[in-house]
């Protein structure tokens, strides 16, 4: 073979191997942009669809299948666990974290995660006089007939269990424990495991199978 022709030839396995190189850098590239877009997709899902299933505790008045303790002073049956105004149960939050590295779910509430995860309060002076100023608006804001007596109204049995509830926090000693029990309503769960897997089949599916 002539030197002219040797020359071709490596001429042209450079190019077919410029050209394979090109080829591999955009499948590189266009299998990077699936992976960050299954990625946004996955965590937009958890964070809509899980935030959900955490609401739904709430309905459930269980986390999950793992049904909450009933309240000890309840004479209202129809008023929903943790729901007395609603607040804690709106204060749930779902953020993608900062780089997609997952979804966080918090609460602003101050009294959330004694709640979620159980745990003692110690009694003080304070929370003494709390409970009884607590008392007084409950007791005073319960309706009576016109011969003083209480009217059988779902608020005044909402109202009676409030006021029967702060007498008994406000009547504990100082220094004595108030043991509040678990009502997870955040966290991990195997039906939420289930959840996010499905999530991410049905995501794998939309982003890699077109």
């Amino acid at each position: 073979m002539s030197s002219a022709g040797h020359a071709g030839l490596c001429v042209n396995k450079r190019k077919e191997e410029k050209m394979a190189e090109k080829d591999t850098k955009k499948v590189i590239r266009e299998l990077q942009q699936r992976i960050n877009r299954y990625i946004r997709l996955t965590l937009k899902d958890i964070k809509t669809e899980a935030k959900e299933e955490f609401d739904r505790n709430f309905q459930r008045e269980a986390f999950f299948t793992e049904k909450w303790k009933r309240r000890r002073y309840a004479q209202d049956e129809t008023r929903g666990i943790l729901q007395q105004s609603g607040t804690l149960r709106k204060s749930i939050r779902a953020e993608i974290m900062e780089g997609n590295k997952g979804v966080a779910f918090t609460s602003s509430v101050p009294y959330a995660r004694i709640h979620n995860e159980g745990g003692t309060i110690t009694v003080t002076r304070r929370m003494k006089g709390y409970f009884w100023i607590k008392y007084r608006e409950a007791m005073g804001k319960m309706g009576y007939t016109l011969k003083g007596e209480l009217r059988r109204t779902r608020k005044n049995r909402q109202l009676s269990s409030d006021a029967e509830f702060y007498r008994a926090m406000a009547l504990k000693k100082v220094g004595s424990k108030i043991v509040i029990p678990r009502r997870q309503f955040i966290g991990t769960h195997p039906d939420l495991e289930k959840l996010l897997q499905e999530i991410a089949r049905e995501n794998i599916k939309e982003v890699f199978n077109d």
